[in-house]
């Protein structure tokens, strides 16, 4: 353990941007499932299985250039990848709101997550660039908050804006930020500590050297190739697989499993979707902090993701016949399935040295993106096909369950 006191001020600099670019990022990916349960499916002639394919299509595209992106961030630039990606992802955001025709929308939804597809192993190799091992799921956590915290107010303000305007302007309205966004991204930041003007020279020579210092610990690892088909890899893959299946069928259809279980109209369905992320934000920053304290990954991810997996089955038990007691039940499979993702993100850079992390983060999400595809996709056909969410809550326990395997069986090293 370093005794080394590293700069605070990385946590107060850094953490906003990477939290807003990332809520943005979310934002723009989310607030299709508001416009499904809002009417755009009716005023585009899009029937229910083509719905639920427009859905998940976003993550066909985010699937497909995750490790192109990463390589390019771990060898390049993130500042400059990060910048063209907020300016066209905000533009394909906007466009969703003009488009008049099917095929049109399926091409945005398809681009969107293209240009989308490598913000997420970017800003984790990002964060590995400023922040230890001690601090990692910390920093990852802070990243990722701007999941459940967007969907937070999104899911109010999206419920209000289509009340009001219809879901056109949400899409136009929430897309023009991530444009404005890209130059004060430009601006304020550098890609290492080196680069930095904030920090003095000792404390960049202090952060480098604690940096360094872990890399000595991590056994060396030539290329992709030999990182892609380690045991380790291979069965976060898959778990990641199974888990984004529970997050993004929970996600996307939250509005319109809201809405079929009881009459209500979109700004209820908006501040009842929004509890369950309030719940995962304050999970989320405890779940981190104590996987930091006790250095421990894995006991902070598989236990959560058990507990969603319950809560999913007992929602199916419940069936139709008790709204509130069911709607309970979401709210913790909500709060369980986002509360691991800092102490997740923290493994691989534990577990790979630098030159091949960022790739092996990339393979890793970019299995997370099929998962969240199928996800999507199945809860969407069977809330249509069976006109009950009932199907999708076993659907996504047993996703669930099978992840809580795949996490015990890894077999992360032994830290030096």
């Amino acid at each position: 353990m370093s005794t080394v006191k590293l700069a605070s001020k990385r946590w107060w600099y850094i953490m906003p941007i990477i939290f807003i670019t990332y809520s943005l990022a979310y934002l723009d990916r989310a607030n299709y499932g508001f416009a499904a349960a809002a009417g755009i499916n009716h005023d585009l002639g899009i029937t229910k299985g083509m719905s639920s394919l427009l859905g998940a299509l976003f993550f066909l595209g985010y699937f497909f250039f995750q490790i192109p992106g990463a390589i390019y961030a771990e060898r390049k630039s993130v500042k400059k990848l990060i910048f063209w990606c907020l300016i066209l992802w905000g533009a394909c955001a906007t466009l969703t709101g003009m488009v008049s025709n099917v095929p049109t929308l399926i091409g945005i939804r398809f681009a969107l997550g293209v240009v989308e597809a490598a913000v997420m192993p970017a800003m984790l190799i990002y964060i590995s660039n400023w922040f230890t091992r001690a601090e990692r799921s910390r920093a990852n956590t802070f990243l990722i908050l701007g999941n459940p915290v967007t969907m937070l107010w999104m899911a109010v303000i999206s419920g209000y804006l289509i009340e009001a305007y219809g879901w056109r302007i949400m899409f136009i309205a929430e897309g023009i930020p991530a444009i404005i966004w890209a130059f004060c991204w430009w601006v304020l930041v550098q890609d290492k500590p080196e680069q930095s003007k904030w920090l003095t020279d000792k404390e960049k020579t202090d952060l480098q050297t604690e940096l360094d210092k872990e890399q000595q610990g991590i056994k060396a690892v030539k290329n992709y190739r030999e990182a892609f088909k380690s045991r380790n890899v291979i069965i976060l893959c898959a778990q990641y697989f199974t888990w984004s299946i529970g997050v993004y069928g929970f996600v996307l259809w939250l509005p319109s499993i809201l809405r079929s279980g009881s009459d209500m109209g979109m700004v209820e369905a908006g501040w009842l979707s929004s509890v369950p992320y309030l719940g995962a934000t304050i999970a989320m920053v405890l779940v981190s902090w104590a996987s930091d304290k006790f250095q421990n990954r894995k006991l902070f991810v598989w236990p959560l993701l058990l507990i969603g997996a319950l809560a999913f089955l007992g929602s199916y038990l419940l069936g139709s016949s008790n709204f509130w007691l069911s709607y309970i039940l979401l709210v913790i499979a909500g709060s369980a399935m986002y509360a691991p993702y800092g102490p997740f993100f923290a493994i691989i850079p534990e577990m790979l040295p630098r030159n091949v992390a960022g790739g092996a983060m990339a393979l890793i999400n970019s299995m997370g993106a099929l998962g969240s595809f199928m996800g999507s996709y199945v809860v969407g056909y069977l809330n249509g096909a069976t006109g009950s969410p009932s199907a999708s809550y076993v659907f996504m326990s047993a996703a669930l369950f099978l992840s809580v395997f795949l996490t015990i069986i890894v077999k992360p090293p032994k830290v030096s």
